[in-house]
């Protein structure tokens, strides 16, 4: 499945979430027409969400104004924090080629009636009235009592090549104008979704009880380190609000975090936070749970906020670095119950939480301040199992590799246990497009010729991720093994724990023909696979006669055995599997790619 796949398979669950009598999200597969319009509208919802963090199809609907008598506006979004009204007009296309190569018309830009709009007018110059959502629109503009601070900014979800900045400034009244075409949707729309890493958490507002509070809300204590003095406060807070703020913020607040949320690894751990809250009334939970740290670049607590035993607690650009686990399953606790009042199930139950305040600001190098968190989250997350792999999650060659696999090949490469887990519990994916970790480095490696250091036992640890990278053959290479590797092992029933030496180099064999026969279909793949799962011990066994130089390992006994590993690092690897192979492949790979490019022509 490739990004536009991905894309498509997201504004379809979009669609689903929409309520039955909402007709327009619900057409008939049939109609092509009628689902492209659905499409349409799902990808406005992809940004209203992605963007602004509105989780409810309710609340994204609201803003939509697409259709007769629009104005040209598509949908918009009052962003009272950040002062500024948007403007969305949006071109979805229905396939794969024209999302990624079709531009907007100029002209569709000049239909936005953004001025006309703001200047309180009803209709359009030509006399067309707008319709009701974009007069609710301009009564929401109306009532904003400040308007004269905020700005505005018109937002393009569609490609606009040849098209200055000034020129798309002019086109659309003078105003701010923002382009997501086609590589930014993808890596900031699409991406972003599936890992569960949208919607930044700018400031985290949090309300705390003060009423069982003898020694007041709060501890604090100013801590000196060799980076910087820190500021430690800790407070107790409602699982009510923690559950709140990880279900609007998931993976976007664990970007510090060595793990994502363990669907099935901490099962057991997740089920004793589960229950502490669903199956026991009163707060065991505070006695039980360990706590949660979090950073914070500037911590702000009132107490006098007008409410009796209450205070207001303010993060700016908070990040959980221990206490994953906890958060996020209060957060699907919370989603699990939202229409049956989670307030009442959550009542009465805090969770302790450390917050790390950096006093030195911006005065702290982004080195030094990686340094500080790396030690401060090597520290906390001795309590639990936290291996080395998962501590390289963060390493920033790690994530450009990460995000040029997407990129370049659509593929999800999971570098943090558990971060795409979100994406396919949605439905946004499924398990088999996120590639394991492990398993990309053994390929990649094995690609490379580097078969010794592919079949080590912790190569996470030591891996190099900068050799990872290279050029679109390169990429190309990966794609192809990557899916050989998953045909492989279910044709020959492998287990999905460490792949052997042998496994690695009978993979290498399978790109390798794939090239020479000059096709990458699934079909292709699929007879290289199964011709050498039934021929591979022949090969073996053929090669270790002719190359008998590699006959060079003594076992224990005193027996000779050949040095599969020297071998097919050699020059004659790749010689013997085409003299092997050359008779053996099936017509069926070249016969089907011309095949597929006739019926592509027809």
């Amino acid at each position: 499945m490739n990004r536009y796949e991905i894309l498509v398979r997201i504004l379809d669950r979009l669609r689903a979430e929409a309520p039955s009598d909402f007709s327009s999200y619900h057409p008939k597969t049939s109609d092509s027409e009628a689902l492209n319009q659905a499409r349409s509208k799902a990808f406005i919802h992809l940004f209203l969400k992605v963007y602004f963090g509105l989780v409810d199809f309710s609340s994204r609907h609201d803003f939509i104004t697409e259709g007769t008598g629009d104005g040209g506006i598509d949908a918009y979004y009052i962003d009272d924090n950040a002062k500024t009204i948007y403007f969305i007009q949006s071109k979805f296309r229905q396939t794969e080629k024209n999302f990624e190569e079709k531009a907007i018309e100029p002209e569709e830009l000049l239909a936005m009636d953004v001025s006309r709009i703001l200047a309180g007018e009803t209709s359009s110059e030509s006399g067309n009235v707008y319709n009701s959502k974009i007069r609710t629109m301009i009564r929401n503009i109306k009532d904003i009592k400040d308007i004269g601070r905020y700005s505005y900014r018109v937002i393009i979800l569609a490609n606009a090549k040849g098209l200055t900045l000034q020129k798309k400034s002019l086109l659309t009244g003078g105003y701010h104008t923002e382009v997501f075409d086609y590589e930014r949707c993808y890596n900031e729309l699409v991406f972003p979704l599936i890992s569960g890493t949208y919607f930044k958490a700018h400031e985290l507002q949090l309300s705390l009880v003060l009423s069982d509070k003898n020694a007041g809300s709060k501890i604090s204590y100013t801590v000196t380190t060799e980076f910087t003095e820190c500021e430690i406060t800790v407070v107790f807070v409602p699982t009510l609000e923690i559950a709140r703020a990880m279900d609007k913020y998931r993976n976007s607040i664990l970007k510090f975090n060595p793990r994502s949320y363990l669907e099935h690894h901490g099962k057991n751990v997740n089920a004793a936070i589960r229950s502490s809250i669903e199956d026991i009334r009163t707060n065991e939970f505070a006695l039980y749970n360990n706590g949660i740290t979090m950073l914070s670049d500037e911590t702000f607590l009132n107490e006098r906020i007008g409410q009796k035993d209450r205070a207001q607690l303010i993060l700016v650009n908070p990040q959980i670095i221990n206490g994953g686990q906890t958060a996020f399953t209060l957060s699907r606790v919370y989603r699990e119950h939202i229409d049956d009042k989670p307030e009442q199930l959550f009542e009465g139950k805090e969770v302790l939480l450390k917050i790390i305040t950096f006093n030195a600001g911006e005065e702290l190098s982004k080195e030094r301040k990686a340094a500080l968190i790396d030690s401060i989250s090597s520290a906390t997350n001795k309590q639990s199992a936290v291996s080395y792999a998962d501590r390289r999650a963060n390493d920033p060659d790690f994530e450009r590799l990460q995000h040029s696999l997407f990129e370049k090949l659509g593929i999800v490469l999971e570098r943090k246990v558990g971060e795409f887990g979100d994406g396919v519990r949605d439905g946004y994916l499924t398990r088999t497009q996120v590639i394991d970790r492990n398993d990309f480095a053994r390929m990649a490696y094995a690609i490379h010729g580097k078969i010794a250091k592919a079949t080590k036992k912790r190569l996470i640890k030591s891996i190099d991720f900068t050799l990872l990278h290279g050029d679109d053959e390169t990429f190309e290479k990966y794609r192809v093994g990557i899916e050989l590797l998953r045909i492989m092992r279910k044709i020959g029933n492998h287990r999905l724990s460490a792949i052997s030496g042998k496994f690695l180099i009978r993979l290498i064999a399978g790109v390798h023909l794939l090239r020479q026969v000059g096709a990458s279909t699934h079909e292709a793949l699929v007879d290289v696979a199964r011709v050498l799962q039934k021929s591979w011990e022949e090969f073996e066994s053929i090669v270790e006669i002719k190359n008998d130089e590699y006959n060079t390992i003594k076992t224990k006994t005193g027996v000779m055995r050949f040095a599969w590993t020297e071998y097919a690092a050699s020059p004659n690897f790749l010689r013997d599997v085409d003299a092997f192979y050359g008779q053996r492949l099936p017509n069926g790979p070249k016969q089907r790619v011309v095949e597929q490019s006739r019926e592509s022509d027809r």
